[in-house]
């Protein structure tokens, strides 16, 4: 059972929903201590205080804001939960929008809602049913660790999901980022989507989407605990320079169907637009285009040529 991080409410309109919060995400990830290297004792980060220049225990360490150099003002884990806020205790929903006018960029960590008690279960299941029906989502506001935060409820499997949302001044601008104009022809955007269309799978499975890095560490640490030699790294590919881009959408194409026949078999793929023929459609016009020229010299030289000015009648 997940540790619970909060304690709280859903304040819907005047309808109450207490709830608990737990992590909906876990971590995986093998992690690393430091050491030693001549005999291996643990590195440890001790908290000094350094007015007495010692080791203070976390009995005796609390916040504060410093004022000035010689001015802290303390405060206590007591003043933060009886904060001046309504969202302190509760998080509290303040609109209904679509999912998809929410930029995802916005959207940070996730946690799940639990009811915390019997009574809470009629409240939080018509929240569940009244945002499946929706096809909306709620953006609420509630304050943890120090500040107020903007998140999204959203319904996952029967259950009342938060995410973490951040704050719109948050976001940076990415105009600066931009690359030079250039101009893309229709056949490589083409070519683009025929790719794509090549590499889009239902759903997230498969050894493709599995940590390789976390496999790639337990395999070293394996093969040192064994005292075994070590797993050869592969040779990295060198990415090449793209000079033609239908070319390289062609064989990207070809790549992504021959990965697929050895997977889960063949997908439906569109093929690569075929580039226009211009240098043909060239010839063929200037064909036309001599052709009526032949034709013009053979009019003109039909007809009988003028002796002297013409006579005004």
């Amino acid at each position: 059972m997940p540790r619970t991080v909060w304690t709280g409410a859903i304040s819907f309109g005047l309808v109450t929903v207490p709830i608990n919060v737990v992590g909906a995400t876990e971590d995986h990830s093998i992690h690393f201590h430091q050491y030693h290297l001549a005999d291996q004792g643990r590195i440890r980060y001790r908290k000094i205080c350094e007015l007495e220049d010692r080791e203070v225990s976390q009995e005796e360490i609390g916040k504060g804001y410093e004022l000035s150099k010689t001015q802290v003002i303390p405060i206590t884990d007591e003043d933060l939960s009886n904060l001046p806020l309504p969202t302190a205790k509760a998080i509290e929903i303040d609109a209904f929008v679509p999912l998809e006018s929410i930029d995802p960029i916005r959207i940070a960590e996730g946690y799940y809602l639990q009811p915390s008690s019997p009574v809470a279960a009629k409240p939080y299941k018509l929240l569940v049913q009244a945002l499946g029906r929706s096809a909306k989502v709620a953006v609420a506001k509630y304050a943890w660790s120090g500040r107020e935060r903007l998140g999204l409820l959203r319904v996952r499997d029967d259950v009342l999901v938060l995410h973490a949302m951040r704050w719109p001044d948050e976001i940076r601008d990415p105009t600066e980022l931009l690359p030079p104009p250039v101009q893309v022809s229709d056949e490589e955007i083409g070519g683009a989507l025929a790719l794509m269309d090549t590499m889009t799978v239902d759903e997230l499975v498969g050894p493709e989407f599995q940590d390789r890095y976390t496999e790639a560490i337990a395999q070293i640490i394996e093969a040192k605990r064994e005292e075994k030699p070590l797993p050869e790294a592969p040779e990295p590919e060198q990415p090449a320079q793209v000079l033609d881009l239908m070319a390289a959408l062609n064989e990207s194409v070809e790549k992504a169907k021959a990965s697929r026949a050895q997977g889960a078999g063949p997908a439906d793929v569109h093929e690569l637009p075929k580039p226009k023929k211009k240098a043909a459609a060239k010839k063929q016009a200037a064909r036309k285009t001599t052709a009526k020229k032949t034709a013009a010299k053979k009019v003109s030289s039909r007809r009988p040529h003028s002796l002297g000015a013409p006579t005004l009648r």
